[in-house]
């Protein structure tokens, strides 16, 4: 596959978390609440909802809505096979209340480390729909620039081949279905990540458990799983020895 031009060891995997920018619907501004209002009716297409089935809504849908949320967690790993006997997967995450530092330190990392899009890539499951999209507008909002492995705006589909997604290599050409990366794993006989809490629960676990521990070894436990696939999808074998190291500090 062209996709797998770039050394593994340059192609850093990665996976987001998000939630609601407010623990609820009636914390959020009254601007936005009127907003959000207008979007739930927009969901629920044009069906009267009264302010309750507004409230939840907000609570099931807001976290996968930039305007309506934000950024908690951002894992990356890599594959580290540099003439060792013990291949190693290297895992670190940026998380934590403060949004913008999150992402000013994911900039930072890949400004030090994966700034070239030629030669680099970036590679997750829906990356392209969904964690690249998300990450470049909450940048926007916060005031940050957006590094050039990100900033793909009015590019053309062969000037982005550095974004390596997996739901896109794995539906060769078909877009009428979405496969989760659960789905995926299985089919793959890779172990699968959801042995805890899945993504709509996340928004519940940052704002009511305070567990910001348990999303990161979630959104770590993905993109390790993401990184099989990736090898998987390439007829790649996966290290049967490989170690993971996790860089986060708690």
């Amino acid at each position: 596959m062209a996709s797998y031009k770039k050394r593994i060891a340059d192609i850093l995997f990665l996976d987001i978390e998000t939630a609601g920018g407010s623990a609820t619907f009636s914390a959020l501004s009254e601007n936005m609440q009127e907003l959000w209002s207008i979007k739930a009716k927009q969901l629920k297409r044009g069906e009267d909802l009264s302010i309750e089935a507004v409230a939840q809504l907000y609570l099931d849908k807001g976290a996968i809505f930039s305007e309506f949320s934000k950024v908690v967690c951002i894992s990356v790993g890599y594959f580290d096979y540099r003439k060792q006997k013990t291949k190693k997967f290297r895992v670190k995450s940026f998380f934590g209340n403060n949004e913008e530092e999150i992402l000013s330190n994911f900039i930072s990392l890949l400004k030090a480390h994966f700034d070239r899009p030629n030669k680099q890539a970036i590679a997750g499951h829906n990356i392209k729909e969904f964690d690249i999209p998300f990450l470049c507008r909450r940048m926007i909002i916060h005031g940050l620039k957006v590094p050039k492995m990100l900033d793909i705006k009015g590019k053309k589909p062969w000037q982005v081949d550095h974004l390596l997604d997996t739901l896109v290599l794995w539906r060769f050409g078909d877009y009428k279905n979405y496969t989760s990366l659960k789905l995926l794993a299985a089919v793959l006989g890779i172990p699968s990540p959801k042995n805890d809490i899945d993504g709509s629960q996340i928004h519940d676990t940052y704002w009511n458990k305070n567990d910001l521990r348990r999303i990161c070894e979630y959104c770590e436990r993905d993109v390790l799983t993401t990184a099989k696939v990736f090898l998987r999808i390439h007829n790649k074998q996966i290290p049967e020895n490989l170690e993971v190291i996790s860089k986060t500090r708690f």
